[in-house]
C-alpha cells in the first residue's frame, strides 16, 4: 500500500483566511487593512471563493470602507459577484456598528459626551448620497430620548419645516433638540438656508422654553457646528 501523499497547497484560500483570522484574533481589527476586513467578512458569506479581488473592487466602487458599508443594498448588489448573503453580511456589520455608537451616545448626557455624538452622526449620515435630516430630542438632563430621521431629499436639499420640528418636540416633551443634516457633496460649509432654518426653529422654540443646542452639518470631510461658528 502506498503511503498517503502529503496534502497539497490550499486551493480555496483556507490558509490565507486562517492567517487573517489569526491576526484578527491575536492583534485585533487594527492589524487588518480595510480590504482585508471586507475580504474576511465576505469569506464568511462566500466560503468557497477568493474574496480578496471582490473586496478591493467594492472599496474602489464606493470610495472606501465608510462609503461601502453605508451604501444602499441595491447598489452593492449590482457589483458582480455580490449575492444577497454577501450584501447582508456587509449591512449587518454596518448596522451593528451604528447600534454600538448610538448606545454610547445615549449612555450619558449629550453635552458631556459630545465626541460620542459626533462619532455616531458621522457613521450614520456622512456617506449617504441624498440629504437627510435628523433631530435629536433631549430631556431636562440632556439625555437622549429620541433620535428621529425627519426628512429625506435630493442630493442638495431635504424639506424640513420648523413647525413640524416644534410640534414633535412638544409631543415628546423635549427640553432641548439638536438639528443634524448631511451634505452629500462632502463639503460641510453651512448654506444660507441652513442658517435661516436654524434661526426660525430657535425663534419658535424659545417661546416654548425648548432649547436648540446646535445644528450640525455632517459630511465625508468632517462636521461643522453652527453654534461653534457663531451662526446661531
Amino acid at each position: 500500500m502506498n503511503a498517503s501523499a502529503p496534502p497539497g497547497p490550499s486551493t480555496d484560500g483556507t490558509g490565507h483566511r486562517a492567517r487573517l483570522r489569526g491576526r484578527l484574533l491575536d492583534d485585533g481589527g487594527e492589524a487588518l487593512l480595510d480590504h482585508e476586513l471586507i475580504e474576511y467578512l465576505l469569506a464568511l458569506a462566500i466560503p468557497r471563493r477568493d474574496t480578496k479581488p471582490l473586496a478591493k473592487a467594492l472599496l474602489h466602487e464606493f470610495g472606501g470602507l465608510g462609503g461601502l458599508l453605508s451604501a444602499d443594498p441595491r447598489a452593492i448588489a449590482r457589483v458582480p459577484g455580490m449575492g444577497d448573503t454577501a450584501v447582508a453580511a456587509l449591512k449587518i456589520a454596518h448596522a451593528s456598528a451604528i447600534r454600538m455608537l448610538r448606545g454610547e451616545m445615549a449612555a450619558r448626557p449629550v453635552l458631556s459626551n459630545w465626541q460620542a455624538v459626533l462619532d455616531y452622526l458621522q457613521a450614520e449620515m456622512a456617506y449617504h448620497s441624498i440629504e437627510r435630516v435628523r433631530v435629536l430630542h433631549l430631556n431636562v438632563r440632556n439625555m437622549l430620548i429620541r433620535d428621529e430621521l425627519v426628512a429625506e431629499g435630493s442630493i442638495d436639499q431635504a424639506p424640513i419645516y420648523a413647525r413640524e420640528v416644534i410640534r414633535r418636540a412638544i409631543e415628546l416633551g423635549s427640553a432641548a433638540i439638536i438639528l443634524v443634516h448631511n451634505h452629500p457633496s462632502g463639503d460641510v460649509t453651512p448654506s444660507r438656508a441652513d442658517i435661516d432654518l436654524t434661526r426660525i426653529v430657535m425663534q419658535a422654540a424659545r417661546h416654548l422654553d425648548i432649547a436648540v443646542h446646535d445644528h450640525i452639518v455632517i459630511g465625508t470631510q468632517g462636521h461643522t457646528s453652527l453654534r461653534a461658528k457663531g451662526l446661531m
